[in-house]
């Protein structure tokens, strides 16, 4: 539910943003929009440019996402040999590659100002990454035939809110 309401926050600062300049937007013109009062606002975040550095994040993470499967799908008939003539660990291992510095970057960017051991980061980065890699591989072995963009948005859709959960509670569990 947390999600839900940042995402429409989110949405409606974006429709705001159509109409006039970020300076211009009150958090009443955001919250009026959505149908929520202004504490749910400040539940979530602490000013309208918190909320904008959260969407950017977010939309940096889904583009990201975007980008390794249009990488991997301008290389079809590449990728699709090499998974049938390589270890499933080999093939794991450059997707790894490719997806731990995204995650990571995440992890880093949302646990600013949290305290948080490195050995907990990267634990998260690499459970996120496992789930990832292991959903492309799926998409490989069935042949890339399914809309990467429609697993993207479900992937995102997953993970939205998730890493920033993982990060305050191993914080909170220190």
């Amino acid at each position: 539910m947390p999600n839900d309401t940042k995402q429409a926050l989110d949405a409606s600062l974006k429709r705001m943003m159509l109409k006039k300049p970020l300076d211009k937007i009150t958090i009443r013109d955001i919250t009026e929009d959505c149908g929520i009062s202004r504490m749910t606002f400040y539940y979530h975040f602490k000013d309208i440019y918190d909320l904008v550095e959260w969407s950017c994040i977010e939309d940096t993470w889904h583009e990201g996402l975007l980008q390794i499967f249009e990488a991997v799908l301008e290389n079809k008939p590449f990728i699709l040999n090499a998974y049938r003539c390589i270890s499933r660990d080999q093939m794991e291992r450059f997707l790894f590659k490719l997806t731990y510095d995204l995650i990571r970057g995440v992890v880093d960017e949302r646990s600013q100002g949290i305290e948080i051991s490195e050995e907990n980061k990267a634990f998260i980065a690499e459970f996120y990454k496992y789930s990832f890699v292991g959903i492309m591989l799926d998409w490989i072995r069935q042949g890339m035939s399914a809309d990467y963009q429609v697993i993207v948005e479900k992937i995102s859709t997953t993970m939205q809110g998730n890493i920033s959960n993982s990060i305050r509670n191993f914080a909170a569990g220190k």
